[in-house]
């Protein structure tokens, strides 16, 4: 297999069911920004904390799944790989487990830290945009409901695992000045 085809260099690219869609149509902003957060992630691995890594790998196929979802205009389609309920729960889940490792926060914080949990902020803050992208989307054409969850639980997740890793480097978090 070709890594390159030419097909879109006239700004045009392929779903999954080889209909023509531009490469500036909402559907592709919104995949193409939960690949952007997926690479973000991908940067933070190894972070040196097994836990940590195991579930970032885990959301990694997660995003893969949601790339594929939008990539796929029939929402419908059961053939296809889905997000479902249960994969918003397990993000629950996880940052319960490491919410218990934090004091409570008394104020916002300021992204960065370690270099880890600065990575991780920046991951949280392109998923917002995967978000507003996805909500775009389902503003004009049906998607999957649980990806959109997904990608408001996964930022929320995305931060607490940057306190954790902060907290774990012994680096304090700083609460901004107004």
């Amino acid at each position: 297999m070709k890594i390159y085809t030419g097909r879109g260099d006239e700004g045009m690219t392929d779903l999954q069911d080889m209909s023509r869609i531009s490469k500036t149509s909402p559907r592709i902003e919104a995949y193409g920004t939960v690949d952007e957060v997926n690479s973000l992630i991908g940067l933070t691995r190894p972070s040196g904390y097994d836990d940590v890594d195991e579930r970032l790998e885990r959301i990694q196929n997660h995003l893969h799944i949601i790339q594929a979802d939008f990539a796929n205009p029939d929402e419908t389609d059961t053939d296809s790989p889905h997000i479902e309920e249960h994969h918003v729960e397990k993000l629950e889940d996880w940052m319960d487990r490491f919410d218990e490792e934090l004091e409570p926060l008394q104020s916002f914080i300021l992204p960065g830290g370690s270099d880890i949990g600065a990575r991780l902020h920046h991951a949280r803050s392109v998923c917002r945009r995967a978000e507003r992208r996805a909500v775009a989307l389902a503003a004009d054409e049906p998607i999957n409901d649980a990806a959109v969850a997904y990608l408001n639980r996964l930022s929320d997740a995305l931060f607490v695992f940057a306190r954790v890793l902060n907290e774990r480097e012994g680096i304090p978090e700083e609460a901004p000045e107004y």
